[in-house]
Order: C-alpha cells, then structure tokens, then sequence
C-alpha cells in the first residue's frame, strides 16, 4: 500500500512539473495582442470574407473590451512602454486598421467613439480618396476626434518584399510618410507593411526613414515580440464574432499556437 502511494504522488509530482514548465515556456511566448482589422461592413464579400466583419460584430467586440476591463492604448503608447522597457498594463491590448476602407468611417468610427477607444489606421496613400476608401476630409475628421491616429501602409498595395527598385522602396516608404504629414500637419511615426512581409533591408528603410515602430502579421519566430519594427498583429475576422474566440486572440499567446517557423531574411 505505502509503495502505490509513493508511486501515486511521484506521478502527480512528475505530473505538477510538466504542467508548470509547459506555463512557463507559454509564459516567455506572450505577445501583447495588436488586433488587426481591415473591413467593416454588412455586406460580406466571399472574395474578402476573411478582411470583413460585421458592425454588429464589431461593436460587440469593442463592448467586450470595454466591459472586461482591457486596457486598451493606443499603438504608440504600447510601443513607447515596450521600447522604455516599463512594465505592460494589465490586459493591454492595442486596435488598428489597414488599408483605409470608406465604411471605417461609417461603420466602425461610431463604435470607437461610443467606446472611446483608440485605434490607429493605415492608409495606403495612392488609393484615398478613392470611391471605396477614405477622403481627405473623413480622416481629418477623425484625426480631430483625438482617437484616430493615422499611418503609413505605403503608397500602393504592393509587398514591398516584390520591389526590386531602391528608388521605388523609398517612395513607398519615405514619400508616403512625406505627403500623410503634409496632409495631415502631424508627425507620421507608424509604417504597416503591405500584406505583413518585410526583411531585412526593407525593416532598415523603415527605420532610416524615421518612423518609431512598424507592424507586420508574417514575421513568425523570426523577429523577437520586442521589435518595434517587426510588431506582430492577430487578424480579427467575423469568425470572432465568438467571442470565446476573440478571448483566445487578444489573450496574447495565440501567436505561440498560431506561428510557424519562417525563413528569416
């Protein structure tokens, strides 16, 4: 009796330790969720059904936040605390936009307003002002606001990582940072790379450009959760409009299940 006792408590022992390692190793894999949207909208376009979320979606999703207490910053702030190396807010959690869609304006802006909750948006320069993306007076607006901070997703839509000329990098680069702070009489200090690829080169053309952080959605492994140049984002879809699932996506350690080892540039 007192042998399968000793055997009972070495397996649980044993037991108690795998558990406590596996939290451990999770624990040095968070990543401080940045939720990425592009689209919000009521019409859902199966082409673009994994870049579109309801209002409705969206709006129980912003009230999810607000009411489980996320301390939700802005994109800048977030980077300043991680760059400062000051310890994190609990439940931080940062909310940006790509591309520049016209139903932002529309559909998503009143929620955050409702909410108060800050978001950032980038813009694809060459395409405001285009029937389905923003103009220059509903940004302004929205930069008025106080909650809408704008930055750069490039000129075009293009990967960078697909552009071989140095002067055509630099244009989608530094130009597009040059003609968002002429319109907008503000310091431009956030670069979205197009489509989330970037290596090397194109991470040093960011930084010598002058911006403070860049965010991707590919970088997997290869760029430490401190890299204010490489900030890993979570894709927000209508699929989380579970919001169990959106609970699993802003708890910071979905990148741990969801990445895979890329090739690092």
């Amino acid at each position: 009796m007192f042998k399968k006792k000793r055997i009972a408590l070495s397996v649980i022992l044993i037991f108690l330790v795998v558990i406590l390692s596996f939290f451990s190793f999770v624990s040095g894999r968070y990543v401080v969720p940045i939720m990425m949207y592009h689209s919000v909208n009521p019409e859902i376009d199966p082409v673009m059904k994994s870049l579109i979320v309801n209002p409705k979606t969206f709006e129980r999703q912003m009230r999810f936040l607000r009411e489980r207490g996320y301390n939700i910053l802005p994109l800048e702030s977030l980077a300043g605390l991680i760059r400062d190396n000051k310890k994190l807010p609990h439940k931080a959690v940062a909310v940006t936009f790509d591309d520049g869609y016209k139903d932002f304006y529309k559909y998503a802006f009143p929620s955050l307003k409702k909410y108060k909750i800050p978001a950032t948006m980038f813009l694809i320069v060459d395409e405001v002002g285009r029937p389905d993306r923003l103009s220059w007076d509903e940004i302004k607006e929205m930069q008025v606001s106080g909650l809408i901070t704008f930055g750069s997703h490039s000129m075009g839509a293009e990967p960078l990582i697909n552009i071989s000329s140095e002067d055509e990098l630099k244009r989608q680069i530094f130009y597009s940072k040059k003609v968002l702070e002429g319109k907008l009489a503000c310091p431009i200090n956030m670069f979205s790379y197009p489509e989330g690829f970037l290596d090397k080169h194109i991470k040093e053309l960011v930084i010598g450009a002058g911006y403070k952080l860049g965010v991707s959605t590919k970088t997997g492994y290869c760029y430490s959760a401190q890299d204010l140049f490489a900030l890993k984002r979570v894709r927000i879809s209508e699929s989380s409009g579970n919001l169990l699932y959106l609970w699993a996506k802003v708890s910071g350690y979905h990148a741990f299940f969801k990445d895979n080892k890329k090739r690092c540039k």
